[in-house]
C-alpha cells in the first residue's frame, strides 16, 4: 500500500465499530488492560457531547486515527488543540499513514482558526518524537509540564 491510497476521514458516531478497536490498541500501548466496551462508549461520548475531534486513516481497511481535543490560550485569546492520541497499526507504519493524520490534524487547526497544537509523547517514544518532528512540530525549551493524578 502506498500513502497515497490513505483517506483521511471525520469520524462519526456511525464510524464506532472501525474507531474503537484501533482506540482500544491505542491504550494497550500505553500498558492498559483491553476493554473495547469502554473504549467505545468512551469516543461515544466524546463524538455525541462534540467533545473532540477524530480522524480515521482508512484504505481498504481502517489503518490508524488521531484525536484532538480543543483548548484555548488565555494569553493568544485563541482556540488551540490538544493532539492527544495518535495510532497507527503495525503493519501499516513507515507507510505515510501517520503523517497523513497529523496533515489532517494541521489542517483542522487552521481551518477552525486555533493558535497552535500540543502534544506530548513519552521521553523513551524516538519514533513518534521523530515523525513529529519531520512534521514541524518543536520540543518546548520555555517550559516544563507538570500533572497532578487524581486518580488516588
Amino acid at each position: 500500500m502506498k500513502p497515497a491510497e490513505v483517506s483521511i476521514i471525520q469520524a462519526k458516531v456511525a464510524d464506532l465499530e472501525t474507531v474503537a478497536p484501533l482506540f482500544d490498541r491505542y491504550r494497550q500501548f500505553y500498558g492498559q488492560p483491553p476493554d473495547l466496551d469502554r473504549s467505545k462508549a468512551f469516543l461515544r461520548d466524546r463524538l455525541t457531547q462534540d467533545e473532540s475531534i477524530v480522524f480515521l486513516a482508512v484504505s481498504e481497511t481502517a489503518l490508524g486515527f488521531t484525536q484532538l481535543y480543543p483548548s484555548f490560550s488565555s494569553v493568544s485569546l485563541q482556540k488551540v488543540w490538544i493532539l492527544n492520541d495518535l495510532f497507527v497499526l503495525p503493519e501499516a507504519r513507515k507507510m505515510g499513514v501517520a503523517m497523513a493524520l497529523l496533515e489532517r490534524a494541521k489542517a483542522w487547526g487552521i481551518e477552525t482558526q486555533a493558535r497552535r497544537i500540543f502534544l506530548s509523547t513519552a521521553i523513551d517514544n524516538t519514533a513518534a518524537q521523530s515523525l513529529y518532528e519531520k512534521a514541524g512540530y518543536l520540543k518546548d525549551p520555555a517550559f516544563w509540564h507538570y500533572q497532578l493524578d487524581l486518580s488516588q
